[in-house]
């Protein structure tokens, strides 16, 4: 169905007609359902949800955005609440858990079975941002002693209550990680053969401490279905999935996007974002860029005298320093994205600074010839020369700033990502005025 049609759907089974819902959504991607939710209010969209099965209901409910499904969950009794959170997969309920208020948290708990409420704990535990925080308890695992047969019939058992039985784990008494075998492997296996004659060893995994971007990189590089997760002691405790990690690189790439233009991430979509967090968000490096662009200011104050002798020397000077911003927040987005996917590291950069100032040399001589023919027009002979040098010049040093500025945020552990663009533009304005003016003096002076 069509995404307006749902909607004109949705408000007929507000007004009344409850056998409408459940009909969308035995028709209707789950994913499609919450997107058309979410532009209902809360209140509405709990009644909606009481008419379809639980399962259906919480599978909904989990592509719902964070603080709408919060403000549904402040509407539910605790009865509703808790079978809501008992048909959740377990990564979604632990952080729909976290973002409760204490006391809501206190009131649940005691409603859950004991399983329930320790893989709740056990998962919410983790600090957000770590492997831990995305990762979930709904996965298979298989012993080594098992034939393959066997291995497909546990799976077959246990399937309605995992997240994925692609992927199963081979783990010891212990629950250390053996190793890994997949569904294929098991169905096109001798039924006699056992699962440690053809699992595979020492499979990719990872910290359940490490950082949550690691893991959307690992199942990235190595093709992974799901990345098994293990403590200290190499025992699984979890598995980050493949859907997961997309969430994860989605929210580090809006996250590198906004710090690169200067803001901070926000909370929820920006579509909904109110004034204020959309102000703040903003704020800090447009007034901190303010007080840099001063020097701008100051250094034409400086050069007022040559300025006056050649007013032909204001019709270049937003195109020279605008050609220097350019150049840098070119070369500081490619770095920025290097640094990010490991392309290159912090020993990398006396060699992609030599390599820098050649490919800057080469794009500044040649805006330098087209720019000349204008400043000849404009000019004059020394305007021209002044022009094209200086370009070439503010090109070469404009790309230098924007490439070496995210190697000295990430050696000062700062996100390389922090407001590259911005700033990469301010210094390349003060630097360019600088430049463009300094040349001018000591070539129009001369030739005066």
């Amino acid at each position: 169905m069509e995404r307006e049609e749902v909607l004109f759907s949705l408000r007929a089974a507000i007004n009344g007609d409850d056998s409408i819902f459940p009909l969308i959504v035995r028709q209707t991607h789950p994913a499609d359902v919450a997107a058309t939710l979410a532009e209902l209010e809360p209140t509405d969209v709990r009644r909606l949800l009481t008419q379809v099965p639980s399962d259906a209901r919480a599978e909904i409910f989990g592509y719902l955005p964070p603080e709408f499904q919060l403000a549904i969950v402040q509407l539910m009794a605790r009865r509703e609440l808790v079978a809501l959170f008992v048909e959740m997969s377990a990564d979604e309920r632990a952080d729909l858990y976290n973002a409760l208020p204490g006391e809501a948290q206190e009131t649940l708990l005691p409603a859950l079975a004991q399983v329930e409420r320790e893989d709740i704990r056990r998962l919410a535990a983790y600090e957000e941002g770590t492997v831990g925080s995305v990762m979930t308890s709904d996965y298979a695992t298989l012993t080594p002693e098992l034939t393959a047969r066997q291995a497909v019939e546990q799976l077959r058992r246990v399937a309605p209550d995992k997240e994925t039985i692609y992927q199963a784990y081979v783990v010891d008494e212990l629950r250390h990680l053996m190793g890994t075998v997949s569904l294929r492997d098991l169905i096109v296996a001798p039924p006699h053969a056992r699962v440690e004659q053809f699992m595979k060893r020492e499979p990719i995994h990872c910290d359940a401490d490490e950082a949550r971007d690691e893991a959307a990189k690992m199942i990235a590089k190595y093709d992974l279905i799901a990345l098994p997760v293990t403590d200290p002691d190499a025992r699984l405790i979890g598995i980050v999935t493949y859907d997961d990690a997309m969430d994860v690189a989605e929210e580090a790439a809006t996250a590198g996007f906004h710090k690169a233009g200067g803001s901070s991430a926000l909370a929820g979509s920006i579509r909904d974002a109110s004034i204020t967090s959309l102000y703040r968000s903003r704020v800090f490096w447009l007034v901190v860029l303010v007080f840099g662009n001063i020097f701008s200011g100051a250094g034409i104050a400086h050069f007022e005298d040559t300025i006056a002798a050649h007013l032909a020397l204001l019709f270049f000077l937003p195109l020279l320093i605008a050609s220097a911003g350019n150049a840098g927040s070119q070369a500081s987005t490619l770095m920025v994205r290097a640094l990010a996917t490991g392309d290159v590291q912090m020993r990398d950069w006396g060699r992609m600074l030599g390599r820098e100032f050649l490919v800057a040399s080469l794009l500044g001589a040649t805006m330098a010839v087209a720019i000349s023919g204008i400043g000849a027009w404009r000019g004059g002979p020394d305007i021209a020369g002044v022009v094209a040098l200086t370009m070439i010049i503010v090109v070469v040093v404009g790309s230098l700033i924007g490439m070496s500025l995210p190697f000295m945020m990430s050696r000062l552990k700062v996100d390389p990502a922090t407001a590259s663009a911005p700033l990469v533009a301010s210094i390349a304005d003060v630097t360019g005025v600088v430049i463009y003016f300094s040349i001018a003096a000591a070539v129009l002076g001369a030739a005066g």
